[in-house]
């Protein structure tokens, strides 16, 4: 079943909240300010059911908030070096917004804007933005749609769509800061994560790509065995983790990532047709006022964004994140939500 709330105004827009809740106990708030995922409510072992998405009390929060919590991003989710890249013989200079760098889409991304409501269901909502020609210097007329879905099996389906009018570049994501153990049950460190990758890409000190695809093996960021994330961290100089992890070709889906909380028993599981996916403990999180008036804190949830590699524009060597003009992107990540008993 799908509820339609007002959730407040921004800029002369009406925003909405929209709550779908399925048979097995499963509650899922969306706005469509910046497409965002207000709340994720799932049964823990004994039945206790708590939100596990960080975020605001209010739209507010979402309108002022500087850590895109729950939000779609684009239209390039993670980092562009120099803030520019080389489409077709030309060179784009984008807006800086991280230093030099372009950062999740530049200074307003698709996070700080106001989504459509393209169709609703039963169990499902579709937003939808569309992104003129030279927004934040990117080119192209864009149309991008994401279709959210929660099904009867505690999955939250995000259905990423877009076209083009020219050749372009996208990669859309959604950067909800997952903590399975509870909005307030503290620090992720000891839950136990499962990356199904063998490689990751090596990043300089403002979190650029190298260009190199490493194996993980032998080395703090070897996920493929369950660990809890803390297991590593003390032999390196990582006070946490925001890297990128190699999981194959697009368009192959897959399951991607698994997270477990050992408290709460609660699980979720993360299948993707990306070709990457971003691993961050969120340690940048301090200073902003979250849930219940809380202050949000270091490392106190993590984030798994399905992504092209940061970078690739710049990096032949990655998959392209080139779409071109006329043709569809069309790319689906799910969150599947469980327990061990």
């Amino acid at each position: 079943m799908i509820e339609k709330s007002e959730f407040g105004m921004t800029n002369g827009y009406k925003i909405f909240l929209f709550t779908l809740k399925n048979s097995k106990g499963m509650t899922v708030k969306l706005t469509n300010y910046s497409g965002a995922i207000v709340s994720i409510f799932v049964p823990d072992k004994d039945g206790n059911v708590d939100d596990v998405v960080l975020g605001y009390d209010d739209l507010e929060g979402y309108v002022n908030g500087t850590s895109t919590q729950g939000a779609l991003v684009g239209r390039y989710a993670n980092r562009i070096a120099k803030a520019k890249f080389t489409l077709n013989g030309r060179e784009i200079q984008l807006r800086a917004n991280e230093g030099t760098n372009c950062l999740h889409g530049g200074i307003v991304g698709f996070h700080k804007r106001v989504w459509t409501i393209d169709e609703t269901t039963d169990n499902s909502v579709t937003f939808g933005y569309f992104s003129p020609d030279g927004e934040e210097n990117f080119p192209g007329n864009l149309k991008v749609t994401c279709k959210y879905t929660l099904t009867e099996e505690n999955e939250l389906k995000l259905e990423y769509k877009g076209k083009s009018d020219e050749d372009t570049i996208l990669n859309m994501t959604n950067h909800s800061y997952f903590n399975i153990g509870g909005v307030h049950s503290g620090s992720v460190l000891s839950q136990v994560v499962q990356i199904n990758a063998d490689s990751y890409t090596p990043v300089d000190s403002e979190l650029i790509p190298t260009g190199e695809i490493a194996p993980v093996e032998g080395t703090e960021f070897d996920f493929r065995k369950p660990k809890p994330i803390y297991q590593d961290l003390h032999n390196s100089d990582l006070i946490g983790y925001d890297h990128n992890f190699m999981l194959g070709e697009p368009h192959v889906m897959r399951e991607a990532a698994i997270v477990y909380d050992p408290v709460t028993g609660r699980e979720m599981k993360v299948f993707t047709d990306k070709p990457a996916i971003q691993f961050y403990t969120a340690i940048g999180l301090q200073g902003e006022i979250g849930k219940d008036a809380t202050m949000m804190k270091i490392q106190t949830a993590l984030c798994l964004e399905s992504q092209y590699a940061p970078d690739s524009p710049n990096q032949p060597n990655f998959p392209s994140c080139i779409l071109k003009a006329g043709e569809e992107y069309n790319f689906t990540t799910i969150y599947q939500f469980g327990v061990r008993k």
